[in-house]
């Protein structure tokens, strides 16, 4: 098992205007790229230097945090830039379509669900759209932590990630979190959630 670091699936000015090339260049070339970094130096050497993050995440509560911090902002940071797109935005079609609005009544039910979770998320972490038992949720984290690991109160597979750290928005947004929000379900990529929504079940 190999870990890379990803390319970035388009141009640091491919968001705008609804997230900033200079935000999109120090967040996944600094933001990321240390996370990346301090991750492989954490493992490199150990027994855990083949490991897959699914599994190194279903027990991190046993490993040294500096696996938990690092592969957590690895992995999250890879899944956020994958559910963004500058075709991005609109509704979500086919299954995915007819799994939110049967759980949440809705897909506009689904999109305020999730926002209030985003907007109200203290401090720094992520929110997410999981697959837990088959079943859609929406969970948030705090800091680096993702719904993989042992020490998230709902465990599921992440198909959707909003990164709510400062760092994300603050050069556009400033403190102005629920405007960053709102801005960026015009860069959901849809059908990238769909991929992983089919891969999770």
């Amino acid at each position: 098992m190999s870990h890379s670091f990803p390319e970035l699936p388009y141009a640091y000015n491919a968001l705008e205007p609804y997230i900033d090339a200079q935000t999109m260049e120090v967040h996944y070339s600094k933001h990321h790229r240390t996370y990346f970094d301090k991750f492989m130096a954490a493992i490199a050497g150990t027994e855990y230097e083949n490991t897959s993050l699914e599994t190194l995440f279903a027990n991190v509560s046993e490993r040294p945090p500096a696996i938990r911090n690092n592969g957590g902002g690895y992995y999250n940071h890879t899944l956020y830039w994958e559910c963004m797109s500058p075709n991005g935005g609109g509704e979500p079609e086919g299954e995915l379509a007819q799994a939110i609005n049967e759980t949440f009544g809705s897909f506009d039910q689904f999109q305020d669900a999730f926002t209030q979770a985003a907007i109200n998320t203290f401090g720094s972490g992520f929110v997410w759209l999981v697959v837990a038992n088959g079943e859609l949720k929406i969970v948030s984290t705090s800091n680096q932590d993702n719904p993989l690991m042992d020490v998230c109160s709902v465990n599921g597979t992440p198909i959707l990630a909003l990164d709510v750290w400062e760092h994300a928005y603050y050069l556009s947004y400033r403190n102005r979190r629920p405007d960053y929000i709102q801005a960026w379900w015009n860069v959901v990529d849809w059908p990238s959630v769909a991929n992983h929504f089919q891969r999770a079940q």
